[in-house]
């Protein structure tokens, strides 16, 4: 399989997951938190980006934040993970999120800035491209911040995932683009 593959394949396991936040797709937490797996594993496959596009110095910068919000996802599914594991306990819910949000070594760099690393990453790697592809690095670049915005400010599901819609629709753009052309 190709690094190209492994990218697209995380990008749809990434979207999913986001349908399944947005909930438009219907709660399939019960008996496996299908959500987050999708989350996780869509994540842990977008580390592949850091070796399809061009290596430069912004390649560098771009690799290791995307490599710590990749890490930042995976601990924050790992809460999401120990949060479902409650069931329907709520005062065991709400202890553990007390818990997370009284200490900052886990709030930060796992639920609030560690995660959007990951799109701050990609929306770096896709600053190789705003020359030669105006309308895929746009996408990214624009989106990203969106869908921190719609989360953590709008609260709303439905733009969050039409954000990331948009984010994955410009990453594929960039990985799809005529072959033939060279990244330099």
């Amino acid at each position: 399989m190709k690094t190209k593959h492994i990218c697209l394949l995380g990008l749809l396991f990434f979207l999913i997951s986001y349908f399944f936040f947005s909930k438009i797709l219907p709660n399939f937490q019960e008996p496996i938190d299908f959500p987050h797996w999708f989350n996780l594993i869509g994540a842990c496959l977008l580390l592949s980006f850091n070796d399809v596009f061009p290596k430069n110095k912004i390649n560098s910068v771009a690799t290791v934040v995307t490599t710590l919000g990749v890490i930042a996802h995976v601990g924050l599914c790992t809460i999401d993970f120990i949060m479902s594991s409650f069931g329907n306990n709520e005062l065991a819910k709400e202890a553990l999120s007390h818990q997370i949000s009284t200490t900052p070594s886990i709030l930060y760099p796992f639920v609030i800035v560690g995660p959007s690393l990951l799109f701050i990453g990609l929306a770096i790697h896709a600053l190789n491209f705003v020359k030669t592809n105006r309308v895929g690095s746009l996408m990214v670049i624009l989106a990203a911040p969106a869908i921190g915005f719609s989360f953590f400010v709008l609260k709303d599901g439905v733009w969050m995932l039409l954000s990331c819609v948009v984010f994955v629709l410009g990453l594929t753009l960039l990985l799809c683009r005529n072959d033939s052309v060279k990244m330099s």
